[in-house]
């Protein structure tokens, strides 16, 4: 179905049939490839390629204003003044050179996937910085045009850029743009379009003559050694070798082993000429190419004095930055719980008789009536229980990650993070945490480390995720009020940094610096806003909630086939050590499906208004249990797949004994507070 996409209504970009988010997604077959264009967007991180990209393609791209958000490609379908075309958003990189997984990701896909027009996007408030990856992907020789994004900040800055001049300095079209606005990119997609019939390829900045002569020599004799037959030009692959980059050096110094000690004889030559490796050497250079270009296109003027500069020497400050931060998690976790609990009650009173009514015309105690009965009860669960506190959550959630305060907090944490023992990279996969475990788990491949990649993981399973975060609040938030649901998050955090802090000295390793691009701020549009919600909360509607039927479903049949005796006698061991009711026991063991049930079971297991049942202090042992025991079966298969069979069994182990533990511990603090 066509539409206009998001702020280029009427201006010919149209999304077509668009695919689903791929990761790791098969490049293109080659007659489709032959048939339609294919554009890829790459970038340094932040610089609104993902904006782009939805803007023209849906919402299909996670957009985040947080460095390194997408890890894995995402391709889509669009179609631009009627031409039907394939749209690739790559990872955000810094080089071409194979540091990290997202470079490892972009570098495979540019040199081992067709592409038609590579739409080169950077950030015009840091053009000098952003010019240095224009100038390596120059030498791919691919037909490229250029998108000078964020011109609206680059304005703010006081940095005026002549577009037309750098067009005519690199021989391609330089397109400014604002995308979050969505200036510029109806321009930028027709641009694009031309371009695959023109194939415009920029043309080579020469840097200093000592450097370019070396390169000069290595490309000849890669020339002579038969490389040239390749898709690489000679130009490039003799830069590569000089930097020691692992995939050039993998795929051509073991084939040519003289061309391996030619490349090695001339690197050193420029080492002894510069005093430097040739490698530091190359990237010096580049360096210095994109700050004279920057220098020869743009001028700067005084910056205007913005309220984002003021807000951020308060939200960044070594005191007040703390204090911001506890009172902005505390003022969201504050606002979810007064909204949850006016629409809980509000949508409670409304299907309290929905099952009834669905089951009046038939024969109590029958297996249809159990069966019909469960589905409305797990029904009415989701819609009354769940998500009355998992949209806010999640809104909220995507409001401060649109507005850029994730990547501030991240800043904040950072020194925390290396205190017990963590790179500070690690921020994100625990940001990622307090929606899902399983993208949490799963972005802790972008920690080099195999230790920091397993240490957080740990870390990871014990965050409460948006569906532990529906038990805290509809179940200590609804009784016992916000605060007290605010205190089970810092007790949570405080065993994550214990535990964490164990782990790294069990565990030592020296842990570098982290290097994070603080984003501008950003004023978050609803339609971004709410499209990134709906994409975090559909994974609910989609998946947990026909887990949650499912699950009320089984719950009925155990009791009319009268199974739950035996459900409840095998969890009773745990039950009477955190002193809960035998009834409980039922929905301990089904919660490892989706935490979710914990909580809608545990109305159904009881039969009763909870606070009649439970006492407040039985309330609080429930939800620490539940907060740190076992993980759900999805993030268990994603951590199989990311550390191994032997420690995600430690894992397990140790979030049921720490649970166990905590519980224990809470439930004889409530005899004294009670």
């Amino acid at each position: 179905m066509d539409g206009a996409s998001p702020g280029t209504s009427g201006c010919g970009l149209r999304m077509k049939s668009p695919d689903k988010a791929a990761r790791n997604r098969p490049a293109s077959s080659g007659k489709r490839v032959g048939q339609q264009p294919q554009f890829v967007l790459i970038g340094q991180p932040n610089c609104g390629k993902s904006t782009i990209f939805n803007e023209v393609a849906g919402y299909r791209s996670l957009t985040s204003n947080f460095p390194g958000a997408t890890v894995s490609y995402t391709e889509s379908r669009i179609s631009v003044d009627g031409r039907p075309c394939n749209l690739i958003d790559l990872p955000g990189v810094y080089s071409l050179t194979s540091l990290d997984p997202a470079s490892t990701e972009t570098q495979r896909f540019l040199l081992d996937k067709p592409i038609h027009v590579l739409i080169n996007v950077i950030d015009a408030s840091i053009l000098g910085r952003s010019l240095e990856l224009t100038l390596q992907l120059m030498d791919l020789e691919i037909p490229m045009i250029l998108c000078l994004n964020m011109m609206d900040e680059a304005k703010r800055k006081g940095i005026l850029i002549d577009a037309k001049r750098l067009s005519v300095l690199f021989g391609i079209p330089v397109i400014p743009a604002t995308a979050s606005k969505g200036k510029g990119v109806q321009d930028l997609f027709r641009q694009a379009l031309k371009a695959s019939v023109r194939k415009p390829k920029a043309r080579h900045i020469a840097g200093h003559r000592d450097v370019e002569k070396v390169i000069e020599r290595l490309s000849r004799r890669v020339e002579k050694a038969g490389t040239a037959g390749s898709r690489f030009s000679s130009h490039l692959i003799a830069t590569k070798l000089l930097e020691k980059d692992p995939y050039f050096s993998d795929h051509f110094l073991r084939k040519h082993p003289g061309l391996a000690a030619e490349a090695k004889r001339l690197g050193a030559a420029l080492e002894k000429d510069h005093g430097r490796p040739s490698d530091a050497v190359i990237n010096s250079e580049r360096h210095a190419l994109s700050m004279s270009l920057y220098e020869e296109v743009a001028q700067v003027r005084k910056p205007v004095i913005h309220w984002k500069d003021r807000l951020d020497n308060v939200l960044m400050h070594n005191f007040w930055g703390f204090v911001s931060l506890v009172l902005i998690l505390f003022l969201l976790f504050f606002t979810v719980f007064k909204a949850g609990n006016w629409v809980e009650n509000a949508l409670l009173g409304r299907l309290s008789g929905f099952g009834e009514w669905l089951t009046r015309s038939m024969e109590p105690r029958s297996l249809l009536h159990s069966l019909v009965r469960g589905a409305a009860d797990g029904l009415a669960g989701g819609i009354a229980i769940i998500l009355p506190y998992l949209l806010p959550f999640l809104l909220g959630l995507s409001l401060l990650e649109d507005a850029g305060y994730l990547p501030r907090a991240a800043f904040l944490m950072d020194g925390l993070m290396h205190r017990v023992g963590l790179h500070g990279t690690a921020v994100i996969p625990v940001v990622l945490g307090y929606g899902c475990s399983v993208p949490a788990v799963m972005s802790t491949r972008i920690l080099e480390s195999r230790r920091d990649r397993f240490i957080a993981s740990f870390a990871v399973t014990m965050i409460p995720c948006a569906a532990r975060m529906t038990v805290i609040f509809g179940l200590i938030g609804y009784y016992l009020g916000g605060p007290a649901a605010f205190g089970v998050y810092m007790l949570n955090l405080l065993v994550i940094l214990l535990t964490t802090g164990f782990l790294s000295r069990m565990l030592p390793e020296s842990v570098p610096g982290m290097l994070l691009e603080i984003p501008v701020w950003q004023m978050p549009t609803w339609k971004v806003t709410w499209a990134k919600t709906w994409m975090r909360l559909k994974e609910f509607i989609v998946i947990a909630w026909p887990l949650l039927i499912a699950g009320s479903v089984i719950l009925t049949l155990t009791d009319h086939f009268n199974w739950t005796g035996i459900f409840n006698g095998l969890a009773r061991p745990v039950t009477w050590l955190l002193g809960l009711p035998a009834a409980v026991g039922t929905t301990l063991l089904f919660g490892v499906l989706r935490k979710e049930l914990s909580l809608l079971m545990l109305q159904q297991a009881l039969g009763s208004p909870l606070d009649s049942v439970l006492s407040y202090g039985q309330m609080m042992v429930f939800t620490v249990f539940v907060v740190f025991y076992v993980p759900c079966v999805a993030t268990i298969g994603v951590l199989y797949r990311q550390v191994g069979v032997k420690k995600t069994l430690l894992i397990v182990l140790y979030t049921f004994l720490i649970a166990l533990f905590l519980g224990f511990l809470v439930r004889i603090a409530s005899w004294f507070i009670a």
